[in-house]
């Protein structure tokens, strides 16, 4: 029988108290800072239950405690009961950050320790300075869950897949020389490529490392006369090395890294503060390294190409249809009885496995019905699946994994009758969705400009939602993509051209419901004019928007218009895929309001 979450706290304070360690900070990541990670790296869920996307652990001798953000606090909440965590609010205004907890609450002289390999600069820097005034020791230790964690999951081994130039729509090759050009307009003559998605990117090489994103656990190095991936050999099979060598990339050993950096002879290597790993900055000569806050990688890889956009188009496509065909078995299957949220799920895992070019999901899919929606990023689970009945909303957000294109869409659907305050609600999120999408800007602009769109219905009725309103979505790669986003807090990457974006306000009531709706958009050109260029965002995510909560007199004319308009989009490109009873169901969908 396997460890409870107390005997697992234990064992990290035993091993603290042997190495004098106040307390230990478990993050959420991995070497390569990813937001999903392997399961090896799991360490922060296998100490405390949590098995989220986003949180810390701190562990001392006589406490326990668990930081998140509001997507997960009350999934945190019901994870920790009983387990002995207390759960920390984060972003909450009364709740400490975890170093002014630390500095509070640990006295001068005392250390605090966390893995250096799993922990970022950026986020040693930000402890650093205020554990140094206090007096508090930040010391960098081996991955204590080696010795601890037993029966800890194996590095992944999947095999590493080209991704055809066709479906890339640019070589490897190609991709090294524009970053080399980079690099030389920065003045530094080498790289170090930490993320999985840009090494990905870089290579043209798909794996299956990560769940829900094809990627392979890799590193690179990247000089101005040579590229060099650093992945287990045995991932890699003679047809996938002798393309590397054709695209002029050589090939070493995934634990080789470290020495590769102690013996890097260039005289500088760019890194990204935000997602290098300690233990990799400090295995270079500190007179070499060059920081840089971004990545010329991610922006290269966040700007789509035509190729790229195509195969968009034609995963979004295959999406749509799955989409209608659930949602025509989704009420009537309602109404008769017997359908829990994750039958949701394994229905529209069928539906899109009817395209040959899904291979699965982008995310773990959300269908999430009444007060459960409330939890932002609630999953339904053998255990907490709930019987959806002929009334009130469910929220799906999903998203497919296409070997042309990457999906991400949320609906919120009525499956009956609906409370006044839901029906405003609803109507009010979908109107500053039409709000955003609607919207026109000056080259030059960053999603932080424009997130106040998506709010402002909600805003004048005195609510709000606390996630961001976009983020960008990979090309088969991950469905979460940077440096833009759309978001309150400042985001200064600006929205380019071909840049793919979500548009997903929301809004959740404790107890009630949760309403999102979410289209992916590219950024297109809209004007030329003596003022400049314009842009605009065209969706496309194609799939029906639920009509029947909308409160006509609180959407308005302009909202409406952009709806009717969507819709006949919608089923100008649907229609040749369905025909009969099918066809006659899509056209009900998108019939104008």
């Amino acid at each position: 029988m396997g460890m409870t979450i107390r005997e697992r706290v234990d064992s990290l304070r035993d091993y603290m108290r042997c190495r004098g360690i106040a307390a230990f900070i478990v993050v959420s990541s991995d070497p390569h800072s990813s937001e999903y990670v392997a399961d090896c790296w799991k360490s922060r869920e296998w100490i405390s239950g949590f098995d989220g996307s986003a949180g810390t652990a701190v562990i001392t001798l006589d406490k326990a405690l668990l930081w998140t953000d509001s997507r997960y606090w009350l999934a945190a909440e019901k994870t920790v009961k009983d387990t002995g965590y207390t759960l920390m609010k984060d972003g909450d205004d009364e709740t400490p950050s975890i170093v002014e907890w630390l500095c509070a609450n640990l006295n001068a002289g005392d250390v605090v320790a966390v893995d250096g390999t799993v922990c970022s600069v950026v986020e040693t820097n930000a402890w650093q300075g205020p554990f140094s005034v206090k007096g508090i020791e930040l010391e960098f230790v081996k991955d204590p869950f080696e010795e601890l964690w037993t029966g800890r999951p194996s590095l992944p081994m999947g095999k590493a897949e080209i991704m055809p130039e066709d479906v890339a729509g640019e070589s490897a090759e190609s991709k090294l020389q524009r970053l080399r050009s980079a690099l030389k307009a920065d003045e530094v003559e080498g790289m170090l490529v930490t993320m999985l998605d840009e090494v990905a990117w870089l290579t043209n090489l798909r794996g299956s490392d990560v769940e829900y994103n094809p990627v392979v656990v890799a590193y690179m190095i990247v000089t101005l006369d040579n590229a060099v991936l650093y992945i287990d050999e045995r991932k890699l099979t003679p047809e996938v090395l002798d393309y590397l060598e054709t695209q002029g990339i050589s090939v070493a050993g995934y634990g080789d890294i470290w020495q590769a950096l102690n013996d890097y002879d260039k005289a500088t290597l760019l890194m990204q503060p935000s997602k290098c790993n300690l233990a990799a900055v400090k295995s270079v000569a500190k007179e070499k390294v060059v920081f840089r806050a971004d990545s010329p990688v991610a922006m290269m890889k966040a700007v789509k190409n035509e190729t790229e956009i195509e195969g968009f188009e034609r995963a979004m496509l295959a999406e749509g249809v799955a989409m209608v065909n659930l949602l025509h078995w989704l009420k009537p299957a309602v109404k008769e009885g017997g359908v829990h949220e994750l039958d949701v799920d394994r229905m529209l895992t069928e539906f899109r496995s009817e395209d040959h070019l899904f291979r699965g999901l982008s995310f773990a899919t959300i269908a999430a019905y009444g007060e459960n929606a409330a939890i932002v990023h609630y999953e339904p689970t053998e255990k907490e699946n709930a019987l959806l009945e002929p009334r009130g909303f469910l929220l799906l957000d999903c998203g497919g994994q296409y070997n042309c294109g990457t999906t991400d869409i949320t609906r919120t659907i009525a499956l009956g009758e609906l409370t006044r305050e839901e029906k405003e609600d609803y109507t009010r999120v979908l109107r500053g969705h039409i709000s955003l999408a609607q919207a026109v800007f000056p080259k030059g602009t960053c999603g932080t400009q424009l997130d106040v769109l998506a709010r402002q219905w909600l805003w004048r009725a005195g609510e709000n939602y606390l996630h961001g309103t976009g983020h960008g979505v990979g090309h088969c790669l991950n469905v979460h993509e940077g440096p833009h986003q759309i978001r309150m807090n400042n985001m200064p990457a600006l929205l380019l051209l071909g840049m793919t974006v979500t548009n997903e306000p929301g809004l959740y009531k404790a107890g009630r419901h949760g309403i999102r709706i979410e289209n992916t958009m590219i950024v297109k050109h809209y004007s030329e004019n003596e003022f400049g260029s314009f842009y605009t965002l065209e969706p496309l995510t194609l799939c029906p928007i639920d009509t029947t909560p909308i409160v006509p007199e609180l959407l308005g004319n302009e909202a409406r218009e952009y709806l009717n308009n969507y819709h006949a989009m919608v089923l100008e490109k649907l229609s040749p895929f369905f025909e009969g009873e099918m066809l006659d169901y899509l056209e009900t969908l998108c019939a104008p309001i």
